[in-house]
Formats: structure tokens, C-alpha cells, sequence
């Protein structure tokens, strides 16, 4: 899919992306070793999603949007969930006896998390930010994904200006640790 737009359209398509990923999953039967790589794939692109949200979107919500604060305490705390489900996840291969529960559960936690952001956070962040903020969020947002880790990180902080100091550095020495290994490539 193209990205490209306001900071909406932005995450929007990454939803979108990674609800089809999470069908190419579900269509697999348990055990069968593609659902480790798509499930690497997801990995990979919800963290990317999650950092480059987590230096952006977050801020602006606390900054634009009445109440924000907390609306954007909640998101982190779905966040941190998801990327400690992501983390056992990665020590796991599609026959591990544990890996169908923790993909039910990252699918749930996530499926939550996006219906939440586009039903609530998506709209009051529009109704409070001009096209013009909510496009330079968008390049923002485009810019940070390209630095952005690609393997959870529980542990990174995952708020300014902590995230945006350290998950470029982060973010290198995961893509070569990917490149290596070939992980997230489609097998």
C-alpha cells in the first residue's frame, strides 16, 4: 500500500497493513513455519509503527487534544502490552507449544489498540489539529519509521526525548541483526 498524507492516513495504512498480515496468519494451518517469518514481518512493522507513534502522534495528542495526557498514557500502556507479547513471541518458532496462544493474544491486543485509535484518538486528534500540523505529523512519522528499531525493546523508553535519542541507534543495529539473519524476509 502507499503511505504518503496526513499523520492519519500515515498509521491508518499501517493498520491496514498489519490486519492483512494478521489474515495471511490465521490462513496458515498451526505449526506450519511461514507463520514465524509473517509473524516476524508484523513484529517488525508494529514496533516500527509504535517508536515512530510513541516520538510523534503521542506528543501531539498531549499537546492538542483536551485530556490528552491520559488518552496518550493509555495508548503507551497498550504499547508496552503488545511489545512484551511480541517479545516472548520472538523466542518462539511456529511449532513452540506456546506460540498459537501469544499470536491469539498479540492479535487481540493489537485489533483492540487500532479500534480504539481510529474510533477515538483518529478523530479528536483531527478535530483539534489543522491540515497542516496533521501533514507535518505524517512526514514526522514517515522520517521515524525509517529509523526505527525493528525487534521490541520492553525495556527503551518510549517517550520524548529519551526515544528519540535512542531508537535510531537502536534502530540500526536492529536492521543489521534482520539483514544477517535474513529475518522479516518473506520465505
Amino acid at each position: 500500500m502507499g503511505h504518503g498524507g496526513d499523520v492519519i492516513a500515515e498509521l491508518t495504512t499501517d493498520h491496514e497493513e498489519v490486519a492483512e498480515l494478521f489474515t495471511d496468519i490465521e490462513e496458515l494451518p498451526s505449526g506450519h513455519p511461514r507463520r514465524k517469518n509473517l509473524v516476524d514481518r508484523v513484529t517488525i512493522e508494529l514496533v516500527r509503527h509504535s517508536v515512530a507513534e510513541e516520538a510523534y502522534l503521542y506528543p501531539a495528542v498531549r499537546e492538542h487534544v483536551p485530556s490528552g495526557g491520559a488518552l496518550a498514557d493509555k495508548e503507551l500502556e497498550e504499547h508496552a502490552a503488545a511489545e512484551r507479547t511480541m517479545k516472548e513471541l520472538e523466542g518462539c518458532d511456529a511449532d513452540d507449544p506456546r506460540f498459537d496462544g501469544l499470536v491469539r493474544q498479540l492479535m487481540a491486543e493489537i485489533r483492540e489498540h487500532v479500534a480504539d485509535e481510529e474510533a477515538n484518538l483518529f478523530p479528536r486528534l483531527r478535530a483539534a489539529c489543522s491540515a497542516q500540523t496533521l501533514h507535518e505529523l505524517g512526514d514526522k512519522v514517515r522520517q521515524a519509521k525509517k529509523t526505527a528499531p525493528t525487534r521490541p525493546h520492553p525495556a527503551a523508553p518510549d517517550q520524548p526525548p529519551a526515544n528519540k535519542l535512542l531508537a535510531p541507534g537502536v534502530g540500526l543495529v536492529d536492521r543489521l541483526r534482520d539483514m544477517m539473519s535474513g529475518r522479516g524476509k518473506d520465505t
